[in-house]
Formats: structure tokens, C-alpha cells, sequence
């Protein structure tokens, strides 16, 4: 058999190509839907076994589909240096120019459903790592939500338009082998099976204009119904406060490690009622802080949903954490002492933090690090190597003295 393709028959080179990327394919599009399953199920019940499973498919689809997608590149190259064997249907307009359709939408689907994985996996943080030595992040993809989550649903949408494709291609062949008798699907079979194309044969330019039409209407389509539009923003669930000091702009954020990378994560919502004088009293203490923060408003990449569960942060039944604390200072520094409430567990915590304050305009910032099992968090979920015991906390605030002019 030969290695290249001639007029009538495909070689060795493009069958192996074929029948390697379909399988990597159906493997992964298996992969996925068993993983994402197993993803929401992790959602509810923090199995560390569970987990782990659900992190090794992940691991598996991510890498398999960055292979898949060097693999096409490959067969995209080898594709536009080869002759083209011709369609044996080519004098049957319409099943012809379906059969160009199909094609179409498969190459382009071998780039796009990968390209669009990847970026979101580069775009967020944590959960299942691609499994070579290059990294995860990729050229010119910020670590971005919204950039993620525009990749997740292109990725969801164009895998259907792919697996769309697929049935099609599949169901040609099956009538050219079974009702027409041909050699379509023959001559892509091992051995050397040439088969005399028809004399007319459908032009590239239809067939591409419809699989554009294809992709553009299922995009236009999803984003019509709203799929590619922001969560909208959740109603405060934190009454405001009245403070000394009120906090004009902040950050308030938390990094886990889980599977040996950092996830950073930050909360949308929270309050603070600060007491603070430059001078302290007769004890040393400054003032007062106390912190309520709406554990819902966390976002923390791709493992939001499994914070939320049950086993985690259980927001459902504790959908705050609470922080009180006296503002001291002694000889290294100024420390927030007080209690770190969060699900049912109050833990004593001391923060270190500084402050500078400029008139009626102070800036903080400051951080501690905990163990998460202190809290009952992560209980199912012993191991290390899956989720680190501590967690960092870091905050930074610029605030205005209450009564100061605007």
C-alpha cells in the first residue's frame, strides 16, 4: 500500500491518520461526558475517591484533545500537499455537496473543539492539569472568567456541531457501503482499494459557504437564547453598614492548592465595620473590625461549584463567614486578633496588617493562612497531593474617613 494518495485511492499515511483521529475522538468525546458527570456529582458529595477519578478523565480528555489537535494540524498539512481522491457520487449534486459539507465541518471541528478546550482550561484556574511539560496557559489567553466561560460554551457548542458531523459521515458511508455497493468506505479500509472517480465532481466554494452557515447559526443561535451572556449579577445579600471608616474599594481573596498549583479566587461581597484611631488607648488597641462576607460571591476558576457543595463551604445552610477583631500593635507590627467564623466553627486567628493613612484616606492590607480542616472543610478529602490543608487569606482596602467631605 502505498504511503501517498494518488486520483483514485487514499495511502497509508492519510488512512492512519483517519482512523487514529477517530479514535481519539470517540474516546474523547466519552471521556468528557463520564468526567462532567463525574464533575457534578463531586458537586455534591466531596468523595476523595470521586474526586480523584474525576480529576484523572479530566486529565486524560484535556490531554487527549491537545493530541487531537496537533494530530489534525498534521492531517491538515499532509491533507494540502496530497491529491485528493475524488467522490464516487459526484454526479449526484445534492449528496455530493453534503458530503463536502461534512467534510468541512469535520476539519474545521479537529481545530475548533480542541482550541476552544484549551483555552478555557488556560483561561481559569485549578482542578484537572493538561499532562505535559509545557505548562497550562497559552499565547495571548488572559486569565479571564468571562474568557473562560465564552470558551466553555463554544466548546460545548461546537463538539455537537462535530458530533453532528460525525453522524453524518458515518451514515454516508454506511449508504455508499450498503445501498450504493461502492468503495467509498472501502478505499479508507487498509489494503489498496482505488476506485475510478465520477467525471463531475461538486466545486469547495458551496459546500464551504454552508458548513460557515452552519457554525455561524448554531453561535448566532446560542447567543440569541442568551448562552453567551454574564451570569447576572446576584442580589446583596449583606445589609450595609454603618462604620468609621468606610471601605471605598478592596479586595478580599483566598488561594488553595489543589493538585499542586494555586488557585486564587476572590469574594464579591463583603462588608466591613472599621473602628480605627492612629493613637491607641490606654490596652494599645486601635479599633475594631468586624467582617461579614457572602460566601456565594466567591468565584474561584473552575472549582466555584465544588467550594459551594455540602462538604466545603455548605452555602445552603452557611452562606456567611464572619471575622471580629481587636486592631493592636506590639513590636513587630500591628495584628488583627479575633475569631474567624466559617460554616459552624469559630477559630481564634491573629492577622498581621499594615496601614498608612493620609489625611481621611487610609489604604490596608494585610493576610494569614489557616488550615481548612479547623473550619470542617474538605473533610472527605485527606489527601494532599488533591487539596492542601491551608489556605492563604489576603485582603487590601483603601477607605474614607466617615464625615470627611467627597
Amino acid at each position: 500500500m502505498p504511503l501517498t494518495n494518488s486520483t483514485t485511492t487514499y495511502g497509508s499515511v492519510t488512512k492512519t491518520f483517519h482512523w487514529l483521529i477517530a479514535l481519539l475522538i470517540v474516546s474523547n468525546v466519552a471521556l468528557g461526558w463520564i468526567a462532567s458527570d463525574l464533575a457534578h456529582r463531586v458537586e455534591s458529595s466531596a468523595n476523595e475517591a470521586l474526586i480523584d477519578r474525576a480529576s484523572l478523565l479530566f486529565s486524560i480528555h484535556k490531554t487527549t484533545g491537545v493530541a487531537i489537535f496537533f494530530a489534525a494540524l498534521a492531517r491538515i498539512l499532509w491533507a494540502v500537499s496530497q491529491p485528493k481522491p475524488g467522490l464516487l457520487n459526484g454526479d449526484r449534486p445534492l449528496e455530493a455537496r453534503a458530503a463536502q459539507t461534512a467534510h468541512w465541518l469535520l476539519y474545521g471541528s479537529l481545530v475548533a473543539v480542541p482550541l476552544s478546550g484549551w483555552v478555557h482550561h488556560a483561561a481559569t484556574s485549578g482542578f484537572a492539569p493538561i499532562w505535559w511539560p509545557f505548562g497550562q496557559t497559552l499565547p495571548l489567553v488572559p486569565k479571564s472568567e468571562s474568557v473562560s466561560e465564552t470558551a466553555a460554551t463554544l466548546h460545548f457548542l461546537l463538539q455537537w456541531v462535530m458530533v453532528g458531523a460525525i453522524g453524518a459521515h458515518v451514515a454516508g458511508a454506511l449508504k455508499h457501503h450498503v445501498i450504493d455497493r461502492d468503495a467509498t468506505l472501502r478505499r479508507m479500509l487498509p489494503g489498496r482499494t482505488p476506485a475510478q472517480p465520477t467525471a463531475r465532481q461538486p466545486g469547495h466554494a458551496l459546500p464551504l459557504v454552508a458548513a460557515l452557515a452552519i457554525w455561524g447559526g448554531t453561535i448566532g443561535g446560542a447567543g440569541a437564547i442568551g448562552m453567551f451572556d454574564a451570569p447576572e449579577q446576584a442580589t446583596p445579600s449583606l445589609a450595609e453598614v454603618e462604620s468609621e471608616w468606610k471601605v471605598d474599594s478592596g479586595n478580599l481573596s483566598i488561594t488553595v492548592v489543589q493538585m499542586g498549583s494555586e488557585v486564587t479566587g476572590s469574594f464579591d461581597e463583603w462588608t466591613a465595620d472599621i473602628a480605627y484611631s492612629e493613637t491607641p488607648d490606654a490596652n494599645g488597641q486601635h479599633g475594631t473590625v468586624e467582617v461579614e462576607v457572602a460566601i456565594r460571591s466567591l468565584s474561584l476558576g473552575s472549582v466555584t461549584s465544588q467550594a459551594m457543595g455540602a462538604d466545603f463551604f455548605n452555602v445552603e445552610e452557611h452562606p456567611t463567614a464572619k471575622f471580629t477583631a481587636d486592631l493592636v500593635a506590639d513590636e513587630d507590627g500591628k495584628i488583627a486578633t479575633g475569631t474567624l467564623t466559617i460554616r459552624d466553627q469559630s477559630v481564634p486567628v491573629e492577622m498581621p496588617f499594615e496601614v498608612t493613612i493620609d489625611g481621611d484616606t487610609a489604604t490596608a492590607s494585610g493576610g494569614l493562612t489557616v488550615d481548612r480542616r479547623n473550619f470542617n472543610i474538605g473533610q472527605g478529602v485527606k489527601d494532599e497531593g488533591s487539596l492542601a490543608y491551608s489556605v492563604d487569606i489576603a485582603f487590601e482596602l483603601t477607605a474614607t474617613r466617615a464625615g470627611s467631605a467627597d
